[in-house]
């Protein structure tokens, strides 16, 4: 991907954010509808995937059809949130590798704070896809994919559902070789850093936690 910022604006995935948005949303709508939207922009997100040929037969005859190329992508869900995109991706790729990156943000610095850190082997060799639904003041995304090129990684995407100005600039300016997939770019972070008008704390909404 060339582009550092692409908004996907496919009339479904906008549709489906609406109906995450709305706060009377209950906690099974709000998995269902992330796990949809998370496969849409995973088909954005692997668009340029490289393919080389394959013989295959058909019931007619043999022939030549293009399959993915090189070694299994990984997923990298930073915690906990990030588990809501990466079961709706795994559907639509089951054979990719699969990682984790815990953080949480310290409420009264802003500032993540790492808890756990377990990823797939070769990384180096693997297209990275590191996903987390809000991109709000773009510390602990910035502080993931450190961790990440710390292991190897060097061809990482980043997916999120909602990115805030502010943590687009962050990440931006941290990590300007790494593409950024998401549905919409909200208007500000408020005081508490949640993004705005946003859809409240997606990790709450999508276990039942508020």
């Amino acid at each position: 991907m060339n582009e550092h910022l692409t908004v996907v604006k496919h009339p479904l995935v906008q549709h489906k954010l609406s109906l995450m948005r709305d706060k009377s949303a209950p906690t099974p709508l709000f998995r269902q509808l992330l796990r949809e939207i998370s496969q849409l922009l995973a088909y954005e997100i692997t668009r340029e995937l490289p393919l080389t040929n394959k013989t295959i037969e058909t019931p007619i005859e043999a022939m030549e059809t293009p399959v993915l190329d090189g070694k299994k992508m990984a997923l990298i869900s930073i915690l906990r949130a990030g588990n809501g995109l990466l079961d709706g991706i795994l559907e639509l790729i089951p054979g990719a590798r699969v990682g984790f990156v815990g953080l949480y943000r310290d409420e009264e610095t802003l500032q993540p704070v790492q808890y756990y850190f377990k990823v797939p082997h070769s990384l180096k060799d693997r297209l990275v896809i590191a996903v987390d639904p809000m991109l709000a003041t773009g510390n602990s995304s910035a502080a993931a994919v450190k961790l990440l090129k710390g292991a190897g990684a060097s061809n990482i995407r980043f997916m999120c559902l909602l990115a805030a100005p502010e943590g687009i600039a962050r990440m931006k300016k941290a990590h300007p070789d790494v593409p950024i997939v998401t549905a919409s770019i909200d208007s500000h972070l408020n005081e508490n850093g949640y993004i705005v008008p946003g859809l409240g704390d997606a990790g709450d909404r999508m276990f039942g936690t508020k």
